[in-house]
């Protein structure tokens, strides 16, 4: 599965005539706004199969899309589709600004203290907020002190904090304010 990348799973029925809701895993509003191919992945199956997204639209407050595929013309449709999970190949990534990155591929890099070098940890996740969080797994027994096992490390993905994002080498380099590593522990 390495050569696709999920950008929305089915969760239900919107309406009778076919349309139904997807809470989105991707940064792009053009997935689901755009007419053209996309690829479905069935629960429990390995291969994704082509679909034609007819239309789509943004609901701002339940933060999801309501889509039309081809061929989808009513709810019990729908229903059998509930828990797919919508994909586009990887290649078909699109083209970043600078200073911008892909989530997944910031997952897996280690993150270290740019003045002395010391490992931190590594990202396991990039939560989306007013500025988006590196949640980085404390590296060897700091996350594991006596009442704070597992605790993982949030750290603001700004450039005056991580100024340093070298995703050839798989490192960030962070710069913490004072105390910031500290309140995370």
């Amino acid at each position: 599965m390495d050569e696709w990348i999920e950008i929305g799973k089915i969760v239900a029925p919107q309406g009778l005539g076919g349309e139904m809701r997807v809470y989105p895993e991707t940064d792009f509003p053009e997935r689901f706004e755009v007419p053209g191919t996309r690829w479905l992945l069935r629960p429990g199956e390995n291969t994704p199969t082509s679909v034609e997204l007819l239309s789509g639209r943004y609901i701002d407050g339940k933060k999801l899309y309501v889509i039309k595929l081809a061929g989808v013309e009513n709810r019990n449709q729908v229903e059998e589709l509930r828990g797919c999970k919508l994909m586009v190949p990887a290649s078909d990534r699109p083209t970043l600004g600078e200073d911008e990155y892909h989530v997944l591929d910031l997952i897996g890099v280690e993150v270290y203290l740019q003045e002395t070098g010391e490992l931190v940890g590594t990202v396991v996740d990039v939560i989306a907020a007013g500025h988006d969080l590196l949640e980085v797994e404390p590296a060897g027994e700091e996350g594991k002190k006596k009442g704070k096992s597992n605790q993982n490390i949030l750290i603001p993905f700004v450039k005056a904090i991580a100024p340093v994002v070298d995703l050839s080498a798989r490192r960030i380099e962070i710069t913490p304010p004072p105390g910031l590593l500290e309140v995370n522990k």
